[in-house]
């Protein structure tokens, strides 16, 4: 029976066993043979399909132990229990990188035959872009014969096609809010015990960390990804969610990139008063790719921190299996809807997302990798990744489980889908996404308002062209 190997890191030589090279090459043409019989039985007695060879799978590993990640446990468990394992080996191939890092390197990967593997991990951001430059798979004849792809929701369906071609079966989505360690807001008086935070706008958190500064000079009132390093979470989890609450967006009706405006300004003096009045953490913990790990793992569970914006994947960690178990979290954490700026309708915002399989186009074993692809998501599976992961599921099935409703935090969560808005499906975004980073981290650094938007304006036609831009 063949076995999964673990390959550690992008670009590690993968050794399997094998004879002399001699006699590898003479018993060459008779093993061949043997085999290519070996699989016309197989095949002629429906075995297994006519599938051989092997299935390599590239995720983003983020240092966390191999037995702690989701991802490592999902694709090995499920390989296990995989009718063909037994047919098609398994190479386990994670590229240990920052989330910034991981997508240059895997589109590096994708390009490159030699080293492109057959299953990869795309964010639904990245998605477009690697799309459009040819290196995924186009997925409409596999959809036809998978029975189970009406059970995902439209949205995910959406979310990871590109003008109406699917090139992704999404298996996660979230939603982003405001989680803040109770007891530290207890302390500043912003709650009583028992009593969930609920700000209404942005001058309500800002009041809440003036208070939890004033309470205890050594907790840090606000954690929010900031900078470069943290790559499209300082984008989306920071900025994004901030501008749309402002009520607009990236593009305007008409698909033009807006470089200025009231809402782009607002956003970032939001973020400029969080670390100008001292509420945010000293920018050596934040500016660093391990900044938002640090402040979901270690901060707010120690009391450390009072309020950190992010995602509700965080809650994966604190689970008694997790890399980073908090015992109590469901009763010391809480979460709060992020408000509109000055509380307008529709009151709150969050933003949603997510990740998906997706078969390269210079992968060589497309039929047996979408069957695995199917084995995965399947509903045992799938349902056991969600429950270890924290995310929020892109099956209506599994949403309806009692185990997964059961989970802290995840029927409010979920709810927040209603009002969740979404980045642009432009295969433009993710350039554009560099240099939102860039603005933020320069409003954080000291730049003024004025010049990180001006610079802005300038990257960003020089990404999309100067009739693609607008200013409000």
């Amino acid at each position: 029976m063949k076995k999964w190997i673990f390959g550690l890191g992008m670009g590690l030589c993968l050794l399997t066993a094998c004879g002399g090279g001699a006699n590898k090459e003479e018993a060459k043409g008779d093993s061949q043979t043997a085999t290519e019989a070996a699989k016309a039985a197989d095949k002629q007695e429906g075995k297994n399909d006519g599938f051989s060879g092997k299935i390599t799978f590239t995720y983003r590993d983020n240092g966390t132990a191999k037995e702690k990640m989701g991802l490592y446990r999902w694709v090995t468990a499920a390989y296990e229990t995989w009718e063909h394992k037994d047919e098609v080996e398994l190479d386990i191939a994670p590229i240990t990188a920052s989330e910034g890092d991981y997508f240059t390197k895997i589109a590096l990967q994708l390009a490159d035959p030699s080293t492109c593997p057959d299953l990869v991990c795309e964010d639904t951001f990245q998605l477009p872009n690697d799309a459009a430059a040819g290196y995924l798979t186009d997925l409409t004849s596999y959809l036809k014969e998978y029975d189970e792809w009406d059970q995902y929701y439209e949205s995910m369906q959406n979310i990871t096609s590109v003008e109406g071609v699917c090139y992704g079966v999404p298996y996660c989505t979230d939603t982003r809010g405001l989680f803040y360690n109770r007891g530290v807001l207890e302390k500043a008086g912003v709650i009583q015990s028992g009593e969930d935070w609920n700000p209404k706008s942005w001058d309500d958190i800002l009041s809440a960390c003036q208070k939890i500064k004033d309470s205890n000079p050594d907790v840090i009132p606000f954690w929010c990804n900031s900078g470069k390093a943290t790559g499209e979470a300082t984008s989306m989890q920071t900025y994004e969610m901030l501008l749309y609450g402002t009520g607009e967006k990236l593009l305007d009706e008409d698909g033009k990139w807006i470089v200025e405006s009231q809402g782009i300004k607002d956003s970032l003096e939001f973020i400029q008063n969080i670390y100008k009045k001292g509420y945010g953490p000293s920018l050596d913990l934040v500016l660093t790719g391990q900044g938002g790990l640090n402040a979901e793992r270690e901060y707010l569970p120690s009391g450390k921190l009072g309020i950190l914006l992010d995602g509700l994947w965080i809650t994966a960690p604190w689970k008694e299996e997790g890399a980073a178990p908090w015992k109590n979290y469901d009763k010391e954490c809480g979460l709060a809807a992020m408000p509109t700026n000055k509380g307008q309708a529709p009151g709150t915002v969050t933003l949603s997302g997510g990740w998906a399989l997706s078969l390269p186009e210079n992968g060589d074993n497309k039929d047996a990798t979408f069957d695995f692809v199917k084995h995965m998501m399947s509903e045992k599976n799938y349902l056991d990744l969600v429950l270890f992961e924290g995310d929020i599921c892109t099956r209506k099935d599994i949403a309806e489980k009692e185990e997964y409703k059961a989970q802290p935090f995840f029927e409010f969560g979920t709810k927040l889908l209603d009002t969740a808005g979404y980045r642009p499906q432009n295969d433009l975004y993710s350039s554009v996404s560099t240099g939102i980073q860039e603005m933020v981290e320069s409003v954080v650094t000291g730049t003024s308002i004025d010049d990180a938007i001006s610079q802005y304006a300038s990257n960003t036609a020089s990404i999309v062209g100067d009739d693609n831009v607008v200013k409000k």
